[in-house]
């Protein structure tokens, strides 16, 4: 493997990381999905702004999940997460490997 996709692979993963963080550890509702709400034996089903912190437990107070059965992102929700994982730090790698050095 050359030393240059060596590095991008480098950049790539750094500015994953760095992306990563933030979206999973702090409750930043960017994402698009539905929450499963039961109220009296009735399931209800609402849109709703969600964070990439929920799914690994953190950004929510339990009580604040009594009523709520389950909650998911939708496709454009999944297509964002996407983008914002994968596809920001492939464009960052990518300018990365295809700058110029000056000397």
């Amino acid at each position: 493997m050359s030393e240059s996709i060596k590095k991008s692979l480098l950049v790539f993963f750094i500015a994953q990381f760095l992306i990563a963080i933030p979206l999973f550890l702090f409750p930043i509702n960017l994402f698009k999905g539905k929450v499963e709400i039961e109220i009296n034996g009735k399931t209800a089903t609402e849109e709703a702004p969600l964070s990439l912190s929920y799914f690994i437990g953190k950004g929510y107070e339990p009580s604040e999940m009594i009523d709520i059965k389950k909650f998911y992102l939708t496709t454009e929700g999944y297509l964002m997460a996407f983008v914002f994982l994968v596809g920001i730090p492939t464009l960052v790698a990518l300018r990365f490997s295809t700058s110029k050095k000056s000397h």
